[in-house]
């Protein structure tokens, strides 16, 4: 249960974690080393880890490894209530090769103290949870997950979103965006254009110009009078009306009503949210070009915490020890202190291992943008690595990724993909929408194409679908039936005559 919990835990909920097991633990001590590496040579640094390792090869002799001892539950029952394989949660390179799941401590970890505490409601404060606070950026990422289903343009609009200031104005460069992600500068200003028209009225402008003309043709009244009044503030700032009657072509009543409606607007449209403080994302993955081609993938040692179980201590205070009660409660301190170091380090080269595949089989959007992102599902991830599906699931969540291309969270990149009837590369959801749409707008009034129909078309365009997922996409698209559009295109047609 520590693995695991351990495995699906941000970077600083990690740190939280980690400080209170080294409160409560008085076998675990911080690893001060990391600290002095700048100060201390490599020999010196090999002497001090070779002269620890001797110091703990002293402090166990005469008592028996706590790796070695006898589990009190067989593994088939942890299973059980895991409702996995224990080899799932972290597979050990050894262990998996020669068939042997991961020991785990010789006590139930569903009856030690230690981790009944780590495990108890009080994890949960539901004072946060009413407490918690919706900031702009919040309401703009949630609108755009219902707005954009396309991998490729939901990464632009979050890239957007991260630009988008207290006041709710777009304050980042389009070009300079669309240069980082490799995308062309005309899907970003679309993109950009989307993202104007959510929630609050006049979020994402580029300047207050922009946010009063969103606002305007919300109201259905950006005519050209109007037009020509927004761009020319400085001189409604000055009350030079004579001036703007002449430009906007208005008498003295049109132009005092105009104005009494641009005052009615907002010109900072994200200052009703509160303001929260920016947490910055720290990657937990960093990825950089290798001279060679290839890429150079690294944890991020600023985000992995590290103890050492103090064997030294350990050693005297055993022999001193004289009560029963004393010598277990070490015990039991000693074998968390020993599942924590082993996790945390299990927890930091799975997380490499599924990141170093996610490279490989996202190499074309690192290196050319993000159009080349490919299809890429858990499972396909989970069996080039040997683990389970569920394990690079807890994995990829609350973990971030630093590239060229910007930060992203390793959940980013896994989309949807609909298998090739011919047995070739699967092709993108998205690309499958796009297509129907392309389809149905090319439709003639006499040629109204069905759902089966689409499915003929489509499967001889090389993509295997089926009939309920393509009426899922047409739905999802807000494309009404064959016989719908049968009845508007020939109400449209006579209207026309």
């Amino acid at each position: 249960m520590q693995a695991i919990k351990l495995l699906q835990l941000s970077n600083l909920d990690l740190v939280t974690y980690v400080d209170a097991e080294l409160e409560r633990n008085p076998l675990l001590e911080r690893d001060e080393r990391e600290e002095r590496a700048e100060s201390v040579s490599e020999p010196d640094r090999a002497a001090e880890l070779a002269e620890d390792r001797a110091s703990a090869a002293d402090a166990e002799d005469g008592r028996p490894d706590w790796l070695e001892t006898r589990l009190e539950i067989s593994p088939d029952a942890i299973a059980d209530r895991l409702d996995t394989d224990l080899a799932n949660v972290f597979p050990d390179d050894h262990g998996r090769a020669s068939g042997e799941s991961t020991p785990m401590p010789a006590t139930d970890p569903w009856s030690t103290p230690s981790t009944r505490q780590s495990v108890s409601s009080d994890d949960y404060n539901l004072e946060a949870f009413v407490a918690e606070q919706r900031s702009l950026t919040d309401l703009l990422a949630d609108q755009l997950g219902l707005a954009i289903g396309d991998p490729t343009r939901r990464l632009i609009g979050y890239a957007l979103i991260d630009e988008v200031d207290e006041a709710g104005y777009m304050r980042g460069d389009v070009e300079a965006i669309a240069d980082r992600l490799g995308a062309p500068v005309e899907l970003v200003e679309e993109t950009l254009a989307l993202l104007q028209s959510f929630e609050p009225t006049g979020v994402c402008a580029r300047n207050l110009t922009e946010c009063l003309a969103i606002q305007l043709r919300e109201r259905n009244r950006f005519d050209p009078p109007m037009a020509a009044l927004i761009a020319h503030l400085d001189l409604a700032a000055r009350r030079d009306f004579n001036a703007l009657k002449r430009i906007c072509g208005v008498d003295d009543e049109d132009l005092a009503e105009m104005i009494a409606e641009l005052r009615a607007l907002n010109p900072k449209p994200g200052a009703a949210f509160d303001t929260v403080p920016i947490q910055a994302i720290v990657p937990d993955v960093i990825v950089r070009a290798a001279p060679d081609g290839s890429w150079l993938i690294e944890l991020n040692t600023e985000t992995l915490p590290r103890v050492l179980v103090n064997q030294s201590y350990y050693a005297t205070v055993a022999r001193t020890s004289k009560k029963d009660v004393d010598r277990a409660y070490l015990a039991e301190c000693l074998q968390t202190a020993n599942w924590l170091v082993k996790s945390l380090d299990q927890r930091a080269k799975t997380i490499l291992k599924v990141s170093t595949e996610i490279v490989r089989q996202q190499d074309a959007f690192l290196a050319h943008g993000v159009q080349h992102l490919r299809p890429l599902n858990l499972k396909t991830v989970a069996e080039a690595i040997g683990m389970h599906e569920s394990t690079v699931s807890r994995v990829t969540s609350n973990k971030y990724m630093a590239t060229a291309r910007g930060i992203f969270e390793l959940k980013y990149f896994f989309t949807s993909a609909i298998a090739s009837s011919e047995g070739g590369e699967a092709h993108s959801a998205e690309a499958v929408r796009h297509r129907i749409r392309s389809l149905i707008d090319a439709e003639s009034v006499d040629d109204v194409l069905s759902d089966d129909t689409l499915v003929k078309l489509l499967r001889d365009s090389g993509i295997d679908i089926a009939r309920r997922t393509v009426a899922k996409y047409r739905e999802a698209l807000k494309i009404p039936s064959s016989v719908q559009r049968r009845r508007e295109k020939l109400s449209a047609a006579v209207t026309s005559r």
